[in-house]
């Protein structure tokens, strides 16, 4: 690689350097004034603008923290969009995003960020996708060490920066060592959208979105404080949660101190050696995991989750799912997608809303092995003294999508949203009962019905066509026959001296003098 000559070194001649030499330290300085803040900054400031480099195919670093392990900048998503990002640099990967809710603007021109009293990420035809709060010129926006994004403010009364704005308030889908996570912050969102993690007065719980209506809100994974070395004091304060550097999930109230009202240990409890960084995050498939980067990879180190049939839909609508790999099949033995499946795979297409007007009305599943993938405590349930009584107080409810009944016990648990992935077990006195829209049930078999009829109404008109064929071809070959036919009787005629009918003889001694006329040309 090309080296630059030291800046200060001595002139080999006396004489001022020639025209083209200046023309290109100016060059230089110009190119090195303009150039992105990719380069080293550390520090924005108002009337700062950036456009995605098109040169770029993964990520376009803009400002950077004073340890260089985090950086903002431009992140290429699907080839052609982008992501305002925060990146973790020794493994690039992602952190925080600002725009996390689609449509993402595009990686072209059009896309800009600036700052001037406020971060704002906009694009020339939807206007503004993303900013900040604040509205003063004077404010900086820095990356600190630990990847929290920050707009301060030197304020004049107090002689002090103030933070106006900071990234670890709007934490995305990731909390990062030594933030606090609190009650009255954004919920943590996995990407997708589909599953969040809220805290409460005393507990911390994982919530999902069932029915489709685009907000999470139904309770699938619930964690109590154990208060085992404070308590949690009603009025004090909401609870807020951190990722701590000894290895652990802590979770603590305020005025509690630094002592926490509950901890949740991951692997390296006490044990982490060197640097080191942990990170919690909740994953697409709604698990709650924590890692740990040991300067060479992510190691998994917490699992909210341990078994995979434990998560809301490992299976897909309509799944059954076995612990141990998981193992993946459909509630429906009769359904030919009933044998072992990828993890993930769809038995019927994932329902919405319930069955309260529906005209089509449903058809009845009944499985026997089944539980609730999750706790139960989370769903409502009541006592009947039988199967029947459990899957009719399920039948008459509009808003009841299935049961699940203990016969030994006579829990009858009843799930209000559409069925997503339900556990498999070999207690044979747990009992599954389940309404499938007729729309949904019927549609594989209308399907099959349908090219079934397709294929006969096909035959039946390849059939038509050949005999319609046949009986034309057999018809111009009668005709041709018997016009063949005449012409021998003619000529049989002609030649025993009977002439024929006028016309006849006429056209045919018309005929003779136009081959013979061509003949002579």
């Amino acid at each position: 690689m090309d080296k630059l000559a030291p800046i200060n070194s001595p002139p080999t001649r006396s004489h001022s350097p020639p025209a083209h030499h200046l023309l290109f330290v100016l060059f230089i300085t110009i190119a090195t004034l303009f150039a992105s803040p990719a380069a080293g900054q550390t520090e924005i400031r108002s009337g700062f603008q950036a456009t995605p480099d098109q040169s770029i195919s993964s990520f376009q670093p803009i400002l950077k923290d004073p340890t260089g392990n985090f950086s903002l900048g431009f992140l290429r998503v699907n080839s052609s969009q982008l992501a305002l990002s925060v990146l973790h640099l020794p493994s690039l990967q992602p952190i925080w995003q600002a725009n996390p809710t689609p449509p993402s603007p595009s990686w072209s021109d059009r896309t800009r960020l600036s700052f001037s009293g406020r971060l704002v990420l906009s694009d020339s035809r939807r206007g503004v996708i993303w900013s900040t709060t604040g509205t003063d010129p004077t404010d900086t926006v820095v990356l600190l060490n630990n990847s929290n994004l920050q707009v301060k403010r030197n304020d004049a009364v107090s002689a002090r920066e103030v933070v106006v704005w900071q990234s670890f308030d709007f934490p995305g889908n990731t909390l990062v060592e030594g933030q606090n996570f609190s009650s009255g912050a954004a919920a943590l969102v996995a990407a997708g959208g589909r599953y969040a993690m809220r805290l409460g007065d005393d507990f911390m719980a994982m919530y999902a979105d069932f029915d489709g209506g685009g907000v999470p809100d139904r309770i699938y994974w619930k964690h109590k404080a154990l208060e085992a070395r404070a308590d949690v004091v009603p009025g004090r304060g909401p609870i807020r949660l951190r990722v701590e550097p000894e290895g652990f999930l802590g979770m603590y109230q305020n005025g509690s101190g630094t002592t926490p009202v509950d901890v949740q240990s991951f692997n390296s409890f006490r044990r982490r050696v060197g640097g080191g960084f942990y990170i919690v995050r909740i994953e697409p498939d709604g698990n709650l995991k924590g890692y740990n980067w040991d300067g060479a990879s992510w190691v998994l180190e917490y699992q909210a989750v341990p078994d995979g049939c434990g998560l809301p839909d490992p299976c897909g609508s309509y799944g059954l799912c076995r612990p141990g790999g998981p193992t993946c099949s459909c509630l429906d033995e009769t359904d030919e997608t009933r044998s072992s499946r990828p993890t993930g795979g769809q038995c019927l297409p994932a329902p919405k809303g319930n069955f309260c007007g529906q005209r089509d009305g449903f058809r009845v599943l009944r499985r026997v092995g089944v539980d609730l993938p999750f706790n139960k405590e989370l769903i409502g349930y009541v006592m009947t003294p039988s199967l029947e009584e459990c899957e009719g107080s399920c039948e008459r409810n509009c808003t009841c999508w299935g049961a699940v009944y203990n016969n030994a016990s006579g829990f009858c648990y009843l799930v209000d949203y559409p069925i997503q992935t339900m556990l498999g077990v070999t207690d044979q006195s747990k009992f599954g009962y389940f309404k499938i829209r007729n729309d949904e049930a019927g549609s594989k078999a209308r399907k099959k019905k349908k090219t079934g009829s397709g294929a006969r109404v096909g035959l039946v008109f390849l059939c038509l066509s050949v005999l319609v064929l046949g009986g034309a071809v057999g018809f111009v070959g009668f005709r041709a026959w018997k016009k063949n036919l005449r012409g021998r009787n003619r000529i049989l005629e002609e030649d025993e001296g009977v002439s024929a009918p006028g016309p006849y003889k006429d056209l045919g001694s018309d005929s003779f003098r136009s081959v013979e006329m061509g003949e002579r040309r």
